[in-house]
């Protein structure tokens, strides 16, 4: 027995002298250096003082105590936080490749695996972006043919609002037309708005959404293992593997049918997975995976954005006039708007881009250091989450004049110019900007002045303007409550514009 424990005893004084000797060659790593923040509470962090409704404004208030860099413990979690044009600037532009990460979110890593557009890190996040921009490039985003099938929606969207006959309809029904250009990009095809499919796939990517907001799925994300337990995760898993589904039977019909011609963004995918693919970049749950992505994202921002431009239309009815006074001196009643027009109607852009700034749609993503990052000032560790905050940017008091407003006059100069404002940042910015900026201005743009030039946005009768609800509804994005709107058709202008 003695001879063992000596034995035993001498094995780790052996080790030891190893493990010193490695450790001496190597330079040491240098000691994290963090941001000021609440001090944490045993397991729960800062979780009590959080409001789970609006994580932003929360967030917000806590920098006004300890500064624009601040640590947030969610949970065991150390997370650092960065407000304010100038700190989420340095971050997003001035960090490169080192803050373009995505840290593991639980919820995301269960429906993706690591996969898709937007939630993956690494040579496999960059090897999708890259296709996804070229095939989007491919499809005719940002050229003239792409405007063209936006004008062809508007006009079903105008025609869907038409029958109505000037009743009241529901405000998200005018989130159907960039969600069908979605669907056209992604399929190949536009759908009725009456069709099964289409109607089933929206009330999926809603129900999905506003799970993705809930208490329930945050909890999940902060304490996993308590979720998992709980079972938080499993109502919108359910919900997924409906759309994935949906998304296969598209797949596996395209793949059966498929003759080698790229009419649509699925069918990109079907021609990368067939080429040199050595690494399983473009397997079919890596397909999948970004075809959810696309789906989800480019349906849910750009739909909510048109709603709560038209709502807030409604509620400032002088704001609208001037637009409307604007596009019939420009375009008259007749000609759409076009993409290039957007240089002659400086007050409609205006307008546009106040709706975008004021509402702060997607407040915020994390970011996480692939390295150890030197950021404002701190010594953040590999692996660190970061939350670039973009609502403290989009109502920063330094870069806007009433940031609590909404006011289109932040957009003009003194003579009626539209001005463009480097904080004005609701696609992010830098490595990780919205892969889908470009078409979702297009598509704004136009279906903001097409449906302005043609009808009168009004509150339901019985509510006046002031009445109509702007609080919003608790969703993965800042969606607009649920509520009524009419239309009624405008009177042609006496004085047209140029054909």
């Amino acid at each position: 027995m003695a001879l063992l424990v000596l034995g035993l005893g001498g094995l780790l004084l052996v080790v030891g002298f190893w493990w010193l000797l490695s450790a001496s060659g190597q330079a040491p790593s240098p000691a994290p250096r963090w941001p000021p923040g609440p001090c944490p509470l045993p397991i729960v962090g800062n979780l009590n003082l959080l409001r789970v409704s609006q994580q932003d404004r929360w967030l917000m208030e806590l920098s006004e105590c300890y500064g624009p860099v601040f640590t947030v413990h969610l949970g065991l979690q150390k997370t650092v936080v960065l407000t304010g044009y100038e700190a989420v600037k340095e971050a997003l532009v001035g960090t490169g490749q080192d803050l373009a990460d995505r840290p593991p979110i639980p919820i995301f890593q269960l429906i993706q695996q690591g996969g898709g557009i937007f939630f993956s890190s690494g040579g496999r996040w960059r090897a999708a972006r890259q296709f996804t921009v070229r095939a989007l490039h491919g499809l005719g985003v940002g050229q003239g043919s792409m405007a063209d099938k936006v004008l062809q929606e508007l006009a079903c969207l105008t025609e869907q609002l038409d029958s109505y006959g000037g009743r009241p309809f529901p405000l998200a029904q005018l989130g159907w037309a960039p969600s069908n250009i979605t669907f056209m990009l992604l399929f190949g095809q536009r759908f009725k708005y009456q069709d099964p499919m289409f109607v089933s796939l929206l009330g999926l990517i809603d129900e999905v959404m506003v799970l993705m907001g809930s208490a329930s799925v945050q909890m999940f994300n902060i304490f996993p293992w308590l979720g998992a337990l709980l079972q938080l995760h499993r109502p919108v898993l359910r919900k997924i593997k409906e759309v994935q589904a949906i998304l296969k039977i598209f797949l596996d019909e395209r793949q059966r049918d498929w003759c080698g011609s790229v009419k649509s963004y699925m069918d990109a995918l079907i021609q990368q997975g067939q080429g040199d693919d050595q690494e399983g970049l473009f397997d079919e749950a890596n397909v999948l995976a970004c075809m959810l992505d696309m789906l989800m994202a480019g349906t849910e921002t750009t739909s909510a954005t048109l709603q709560w431009a038209m709502l807030l239309m409604a509620k400032h009815p002088g704001v609208q006039d001037r637009v409307q006074e604007e596009l019939d001196r420009v375009l008259g009643h007749g000609r759409p708007p076009q993409p290039e027009d957007q240089q002659v109607l400086p007050y409609t852009c205006a307008v546009l881009h106040e709706a975008q700034r004021f509402i702060t749609l997607l407040p915020h993503v994390a970011r996480c250091t692939s390295s150890c990052v030197k950021l404002c000032g701190y010594l953040l560790p590999k692996g660190t989450p970061v939350i670039p905050l973009l609502t403290s940017v989009l109502l920063d008091k330094t870069q806007w004049e009433t940031p609590g407003q909404f006011n289109p006059g932040h957009f003009l100069d003194s003579e009626g110019r539209f001005v463009k404002r480097a904080a004005f940042l609701p696609f992010s910015t830098g490595r990780r900007v919205c892969i889908g900026e470009s078409l979702a201005k297009m598509e704004l743009f136009q279906l903001f002045a097409g449906l302005l030039q043609r009808f009168q946005l009004l509150p339901p009768p019985g509510i006046s303007p002031d009445a109509l609800n702007t609080e919003p509804t608790p969703a993965f994005t800042m969606r607009p409550p649920a509520q009524a709107l009419r239309v009624l058709p405008r009177a042609r202008p006496i004085q047209q514009g140029k054909h």
